[in-house]
């Protein structure tokens, strides 16, 4: 029966170009219609992911109007799960069964939920970015023979993002490639050039790793205590109080000792000595967090601490110190993923049981 099959192509399309754009017509070539999934949807800004969600979602209207609007393509948001291919695996299954039932019911096709529906993966496995093709074997699989051309979203960043920014037009859609020269005329992009620039000197000054840091995940009350990054990389971004372990350190020292230095926190007597914030720290749920792609600085492999303070309605005194622009008790419930420098919002999930 007609409208009963569909395709699902994943990306992070940072920009979209022509080489994702000639994966789309070939699919819709073979389908009726093509789920794309924008990935890391939930991510703060950086020089990796520059644009938001919203942002790719406007490309992909600029270069398929005709399409969107008939409902032949349909997109949607896909978080980042770095720590959980399973929970990745899991928001992907949610989000096209939902929207392949949804478009079914508008049909008149979904009488037997997904049996009623052909469901295959689109890609053209270009490298290790797509291993994803191989991680749902309950679906057929789109195998585009060939991109389109031999450049990536990586090479079009590494032009772009310079003193003097190159659109390549050549292999963007025209209201795409307008768009981005607008775009570059703004503060968003001289922020996203500063940090590439930061970035780009670290290894030469620092080296590559393996580095290791420890960071606070401090709770209490149905609070967290964050910092505010005061300097690059990630100005302006909430992150844990932590920071690089010292040469001759323990790195639960180094924890205790960053909390301290980038918080302050106190209670009536005066800031916490060191032995009591470690009576606070649940061992039982300390915690390496080491993603390969986790820092763009390189390779930082981490050590989370959970401080579990005591209940109380007034919260301990907290103030910003050393590279913290502030340091501030958050309510949990009012957070999301893309106020969080790197994998942070990830820690906190994991470490606290979000």
């Amino acid at each position: 029966m007609h409208g009963q099959d569909f395709g699902v192509f994943i990306g992070r399309f940072q920009p979209l170009h022509i080489g994702h754009e000639h994966v789309v017509r070939e699919a819709l070539s073979r389908t009726d219609h093509l789920i794309v999934l924008i990935g890391s949807a939930n991510v703060a800004r950086d020089p990796r992911n520059p644009f938001t969600y919203e942002e790719r979602l406007a490309m992909f209207r600029k270069a398929f109007a005709y399409e969107m609007a008939n409902g032949r393509l349909i997109v949607a948001p896909l978080d980042d799960h770095l720590y959980s291919d399973t929970a990745w695996c899991g928001e992907v299954q949610q989000r096209v069964k939902r929207i392949v039932l949804e478009a079914g019911n508008r049909g008149g096709f979904a009488v037997n939920g997904l049996a009623d529906f052909n469901i295959s993966l689109t890609g053209y496995g270009k490298d290790a970015s797509s291993y994803y093709l191989k991680m749902f074997p309950e679906w057929a699989n789109i195998q585009i023979d060939s991109q389109y051309g031999t450049f990536s979203s990586t090479d079009i960043r590494k032009q772009y993002f310079q003193r003097i920014p190159a659109v390549p037009a050549s292999i963007l859609s025209p209201g795409i490639a307008e768009w981005l020269e607008q775009f570059k005329l703004g503060e968003t992009f001289r922020t996203l050039l500063a940090e590439r620039e930061y970035l780009d000197d670290y290894p030469k000054q620092w080296g590559r790793g393996p580095f290791v840091t420890a960071d606070a995940v401090v709770v209490q009350s149905g609070h967290i205590l964050l910092v505010e990054r005061g300097r690059l990389p990630g100005k302006g971004l909430l992150a844990l109080p932590g920071g690089f372990v010292d040469p001759a350190e323990r790195v639960r020292d180094a924890a205790i000792r960053e909390l301290r230095e980038e918080t302050g926190i106190s209670d009536g007597k005066g800031q916490i000595p060191p032995a009591m914030l470690a009576s606070f720290i649940d061992d039982g749920r300390t915690r390496i967090f080491d993603a390969p792609t986790r820092s763009l600085r390189g390779r930082i492999i981490t050590h989370a601490y959970l401080f579990r303070l005591p209940e109380r309605r007034k919260l301990f005194a907290v103030k910003g110190g050393d590279d913290a622009a502030h340091a501030r008790w958050y309510r949990i419930g009012d957070l999301s993923a893309e106020q969080f420098f790197e994998d942070h919002w990830s820690i906190i999930n994991l470490m606290a049981d979000l």
